[in-house]
C-alpha cells in the first residue's frame, strides 16, 4: 500500500482514541489525585486492540507540568530489576529527578556484581548523566575499584556540591547498610533509594509511569505459583511510588490483590474495548470506504479491532450483501476472493509455520508446485498481516494465522510440518549465532520439535533429544520453549500418555537445570514409566538428581543404579556418571575412578558431551581429594570435549569449576574467574551453580585477606543454596565460613558453623573428606568435641583414598593450616 494512504490511517487512529470518553476521564480523574498515596490504573485489553497506542496517548496527555517514563516489557532487558531501574532513572534524570543517592547505592550495586572492573561511563551508561558519579570519579581518576559501599559514600561527601545534598548522604541509613545486606536484599535497597530520590522531587512534577506488555513479564504458561515470583520486584517498585501514577497495560486484570488485599483499594481498571462504531466508520471514511453500507458492514465486523479494520482497508471490494453484520472469518473470506488462486493457496500453506522465511517460501512452493519467484514473495509479504520477525523472518498475524490454517487439510498439515521439520533441523546443524538477539540455533532446535510433534511422527524418547540439543546450545531458556510447545500439544491432544510422561520428564529435568531440588522432587514423587525406556529412565535419572540436591543421597543412589543395571540404551551411561559422582561425595574415590573407566569404555567415541562429563568427574574426584595439578589436568581435558560439543551448560559449569579450583590455586585469578561463572550461572538461573560460585568468591577473598567482602559473598552463596535446597552445598559454604571467623576473631561462631556442616554432611551422607577436614579445623583451635570426633572415626573408614588415607590427611592438614594463616 502506497506510504501517504498508511499514514492516513495511522494518524486517523490516533485521533478516535478522544472518542474513548470513559477512559481519558478516568486517567484524568487519576491524574487529578496524584500525590494522594499509590495509585495504578490498570488498562486491560485483548492483543491487538491498541493498548500500546493507547498508553502513548495518555503519555501525551499527561501535561507539561508533569514527568514521565515508560517500562515496556516487550523488550526483554526491562524485565530484569536492576535493568529496569536505570531505564527510568535516565528517562526521569534527562526531566529533572536528582537521583544521588540512588546513583550511589545502584554503583554499590554494580561493584558488588563486578568487583574485578573499573565503573565507567562505558560500563554503566547514565554515569555521565550523574553529577555524583561524575564528580567521584573525577576526583578519584585511576583508582579501579571502590571496595565498600561505606567507601563510595565517603568519595561521595567530598565530591557532592550543595552543602544540603552532602548532609542527606552523609546521614543516609540506608547507603550507608549496604555492605551488610544480600545481594537480593541489596537491589531492593536500590529500588528503595530510587523511589526515595523520585519521591523528593515530586512536590515540585508529579510523575506519571508507564508498563506495558505486562503479560511479558508474566507468562501465562508459567506454573502454578511461580507467577508471583516474576513481578515481585514490580510490585515492590510500585508500592513505594506513593507520590505518582502508575500506569499498567496487561491483557488480563492485574491480580496484585491476590498477593495483598490493600492493592485492591488504590488499583483502578479500565477495560479498553473495540473502536467505538462513530471512530469505526470515520476511519474507514478516511480510509476511502465511500458506500455507507460497506462501512457498516466492516464496521460491525471488525468488533472494532484495528487489525481487522485495516485488513478490511486493504482488501476492501464492493462485493458482498451490504448492511449485513458479517464474521471475521467473512472479511478474510472477501480478502481472498480477489486473490489469486497460486497466491491463496501459499498464504494456506505459509499460516502453518509459526516463522518463516525466503527460503521456507520457496521450498513450500516447491513441494506444492506454486510459484517459487522473488516477486511472488514481494507480493505476499506486502500485505499488512504479515510481520517481520527478526532480520530474514516474517510471521502472519495470529488472527489471519488462524483463520487461514483452517482451510488446511490434516493431512497437508502434516506434510507442510514434515518438509519444515527437515528444514530447521539442518539449520540446527549450522553454525551458531545471533539474530536480534535470539540464537537462531536453538530456535532452529525449537522449530524442528516443534514441527515434528505436530507432523505425528515423533516420540517421547525423540522430543528429549531435540530438548538435549536445545540445552546444550541455547541454555534453559532454550528447552523452556520446547517444553511450553509440548505442553501445549499435549493440553489440546487429550489422551498421549507417552507425550504426557515426556513432558513430565522436561518438567523435572528443567527444575533440575535450575537447582529447585523441592520442585523436582515433586514433580517425580510417581514414577510410573518402566525405566527400560528412554522416558522412564530420564524421569529417574531427573527424580534422583531432585533428591541428590535435596541431601536424600541414598534415595539418589537407588534411582541411579536402577538405571545404570535395567535401561539397555544411552541413558545407561549418564546414569553411571551419576553413579559414579555419588561415589565420589561418598569418599569412594577408587570405585568412582573405576567406574569412570568402565562408562569410558562403553562410551562412543563421538559423543564429546558424554566424555566431557565424565572427565569432569575426575576433575572433581581429584579436587577433593585435594590433587590440584591433577584436577586443573582433567579440568582442560573436560573444556575441549565441552568445546567441541558446543554445549553451553557443560561449559557454564565448567566456569563454576574453575572458579572452585582457582579458589585453591590462585585466589587472585580466583576472583575475576568467580565472578563469570557467577553471571553465566544467573543467566542459566542454576541456583545451585550461583551458590557454588559465590562460595568459591568467598574462599577466594578470605586467603587475599578481603574478610568483608568475603563475608558478603558467603551470604550470597548462603542465600542461593537455601533458595535451590542444594543442603550439601550449603554445608560445605558453612564449614569454609568458619574459617573467615577464625580469621576475624569470632571463635565460637567458627566451632558453631564447624559443628553444624558436620551435622548435615553426615545426615546428608556426603563428603567425609570434609568431615574430616572439619575436625582438622576443630583439633587446631582446641575445640573438642565428642559428637565431630566420632563422626571423623566414621569418615575416615568411608574413604578410600586414590593413594592413601595418611597423604590426603596430611594434605588436609596443610590446607586448614594455610585458610588460619599458620605454617603447617
Amino acid at each position: 500500500m502506497p506510504l501517504e494512504p498508511r499514514f492516513r490511517r495511522v494518524a486517523a487512529l490516533r485521533r478516535r482514541f478522544v472518542n474513548r470518553e470513559s477512559i481519558l476521564e478516568t486517567y484524568a480523574e487519576e491524574l487529578a489525585n496524584v500525590g494522594a498515596g499509590i495509585r495504578v490504573l490498570n488498562v486491560v485489553g485483548v492483543g491487538g486492540i491498541g493498548k500500546s497506542r493507547l498508553l502513548r496517548e495518555l503519555r501525551d496527555r499527561a501535561g507539561e507540568g508533569r514527568r514521565t517514563a515508560t517500562l515496556d516489557l516487550q523488550v526483554p532487558a526491562m524485565r530484569q530489576q536492576e535493568d529496569a531501574l536505570a531505564v527510568l532513572r535516565v528517562e526521569l534524570g534527562r526531566q529533572g529527578v536528582r537521583f544521588d543517592r540512588f546513583d550511589i547505592g545502584y554503583a554499590v550495586y554494580w561493584q558488588r556484581l563486578h568487583p574485578h572492573l573499573r565503573l565507567t561511563a562505558k560500563e554503566l551508561p547514565f554515569i555521565e548523566e550523574s553529577e555524583a558519579l561524575t564528580q567521584i570519579l573525577d576526583d578519584v581518576s585511576g583508582i579501579p575499584v571502590f571496595g565498600t559501599a561505606i567507601g563510595l559514600v565517603k568519595l561521595a561527601e567530598r565530591a557532592t556540591t550543595g552543602a544540603r545534598r552532602r548532609r542527606q548522604i552523609r546521614i543516609d541509613d540506608t547507603l550507608r547498610s549496604l555492605d551488610d545486606l544480600s545481594n537480593v536484599d541489596l537491589v531492593d535497597a536500590v529500588t528503595f533509594l530510587f523511589a526515595e530520590d523520585l519521591r523528593e522531587s515530586s512536590a515540585e512534577r508529579p510523575y506519571v509511569i508507564f508498563v506495558d506488555a505486562y503479560e511479558a513479564l508474566v507468562s501465562v504458561s508459567v506454573r502454578a505459583g511461580r507467577a508471583s515470583m516474576l513481578d515481585v520486584w514490580l510490585r515492590d517498585l510500585v508500592a513505594q511510588l506513593d507520590r505518582g501514577l502508575v500506569v499498567v497495560a496487561s491483557r488480563e486484570p492485574l491480580r496484585w490483590h491476590a498477593y495483598d488485599p490493600s492493592w485492591a483499594t488504590v488499583t483502578r481498571q479500565c477495560q479498553v474495548d473495540g473502536l467505538p462504531m462513530n471512530a469505526r466508520l470515520e476511519l474507514l471514511t478516511e480510509s476511502g470506504i465511500a458506500d455507507a453500507a460497506d462501512r457498516d458492514a466492516i464496521a460491525r465486523a471488525s468488533a472494532g479491532l484495528p487489525f481487522y479494520l485495516h485488513l478490511a482497508i486493504d482488501t476492501w471490494t464492493a462485493a458482498g450483501d451490504p448492511g449485513r453484520a458479517v464474521s471475521p472469518e467473512e472479511i478474510v473470506q472477501r480478502f481472498l476472493q480477489h486473490v489469486g488462486g497460486q497466491e491463496i493457496r501459499t498464504l494456506e500453506l505459509l499460516s502453518i509455520p509459526r516463522i518463516f522465511d525466503f527460503e521456507i517460501f520457496q521450498a513450500l512452493a516447491d513441494a506444492f508446485d506454486l510459484p517459487r519467484h522473488r516477486p511472488a514473495w514481494e507480493s505476499l509479504t506486502a500485505y499488512s498481516f504479515v510481520y517481520k520477525a527478526g532480520q530474514h523472518g516474517h510471521r502472519l498475524h495470529q488472527l489471519m494465522r488462524s483463520a487461514l490454517s483452517t482451510h488446511v487439510s490434516p493431512a497437508t498439515a502434516r506434510d507442510v510440518h514434515r518438509l519444515l521439520r527437515d528444514i530447521w533441523a539442518d539449520r540446527s546443524g549450522q553454525a551458531a549465532r545471533t539474530e536480534d538477539g535470539v540464537a537462531t540455533r536453538a530456535r532452529a532446535i525449537r522449530e524442528t520439535a516443534y514441527s515434528a510433534l505436530h507432523a505425528g511422527d515423533v516420540d517421547g524418547a525423540r522430543l528429549l533429544e531435540y530438548a538435549d540439543q536445545a540445552l546444550n546450545c541455547g541454555g534453559k531458556q532454550a528447552v523452556d520453549g520446547v517444553r511450553r510447545d509440548l505442553q501445549e500439544f499435549v493440553g489440546e491432544s487429550g489422551d498421549a500418555p507417552e507425550l504426557a510422561a515426556t513432558l513430565r520428564c522436561m518438567e523435572a529435568e528443567a527444575a533440575v537445570v535450575l537447582g529447585d531440588a523441592p520442585a523436582a522432587t515433586t514433580l517425580t514423587s510417581t514414577l510410573d514409566w518402566p525405566v527400560d525406556e528412554v522416558v522412564g529412565a530420564r524421569l529417574a535419572l531427573a527424580a534422583a538428581h531432585g533428591r541428590r540436591i535435596g541431601g536424600a543421597t541414598e534415595a539418589a543412589r537407588r534411582l541411579f543404579a536402577e538405571v545404570w543395571e535395567n535401561h539397555p540404551g544411552p541413558v545407561r551411561h549418564r546414569a553411571g556418571v551419576c553413579l559414579a559422582d555419588i561415589e565420589m561425595w561418598q569418599g569412594r574415590f577408587r570405585a568412582a575412578f573405576a567406574m569412570s573407566e568402565q562408562i569410558l569404555a562403553g562410551c562412543p567415541e563421538d559423543d564429546a558431551v558424554l566424555r566431557g562429563d565424565v572427565a569432569r568427574l575426575l576433575h572433581l574426584g581429584h579436587r577433593f581429594a585435594l590433587d590440584f595439578p591433577a584436577s586443573e589436568q582433567q579440568w582442560n581435558h573436560a573444556y575441549e570435549l565441552y568445546r567441541r560439543a558446543d554445549t553451553v551448560v557443560g561449559l557454564a559449569n565448567l566456569k563454576t569449576n574453575r572458579a572452585e579450583l582457582l579458589a585453591w590455586t590462585n585466589p587472585a585469578d580466583a576472583v575475576p574467574a568467580a565472578m563469570v561463572a557467577i553471571e553465566v550461572q544467573r543467566t542459566m538461573g542454576a541456583q545451585h551453580e550461583i551458590g557454588k560460585a559465590f562460595t568459591a568468591l568467598a574462599i577466594a577473598q578470605l586467603r587475599l585477606g578481603r574478610y568483608d567482602e568475603s563475608a558478603g559473598s558467603f551470604r550470597a552463596a548462603a542465600e542461593a543454596l537455601d533458595k535451590a535446597g542444594y543442603r550439601s552445598g550449603r554445608a560445605r559454604a558453612e564449614l569454609f565460613r568458619a574459617f573467615l571467623d577464625v580469621r576475624r576473631g569470632r571463635r565460637a561462631d567458627a566451632v558453631d558453623a564447624a559443628r553444624w556442616a558436620v551435622t548435615e554432611l553426615v545426615e546428608a551422607e556426603v563428603y567425609p573428606n570434609l568431615i574430616v577436614l572439619a575436625g582438622q579445623l576443630l583439633d587446631a583451635l582446641g575445640e573438642r568435641d565428642q559428637r565431630v570426633t566420632d563422626s571423623v572415626a566414621v569418615a575416615r573408614d568411608q574413604i578410600d583414598a586414590l593413594d592413601t588415607l595418611v597423604a590426603l590427611e596430611e594434605r588436609g592438614r596443610q590446607l586448614v593450616a594455610a585458610l588460619l594463616e599458620e605454617r603447617a
